[in-house]
């Protein structure tokens, strides 16, 4: 079964203080969804240890891709 890649939502990483073994600014990041996490300004992304962890939303800025950039995306960041 394909996974729906289309589904799949990016951010761009701004600011990396204080997490700068976590993140990389200018890399884009997949984001896991979480309501709870939104709801208190915090989005859940897959971070460089491979695992997912909630940052402050303000970090980031949500990205739209192309879905063929999306799925190499998701493809090489398989969670």
């Amino acid at each position: 079964m394909k996974k729906d890649y289309r589904t799949q939502q990016f951010a761009l990483c701004l600011n990396s203080e204080g997490y700068e073994a976590s993140l990389d600014v200018g890399k884009v990041y997949r984001i896991i969804p979480d309501d709870e996490a939104s709801a208190h300004g915090y989005i859940r992304i897959i971070d460089e240890s491979g695992e997912d962890y909630a940052f402050g939303d303000h970090r980031f800025h949500r990205v739209d891709l192309p879905d063929a950039v999306g799925e190499m995306l998701a493809s090489a960041q398989q969670v």
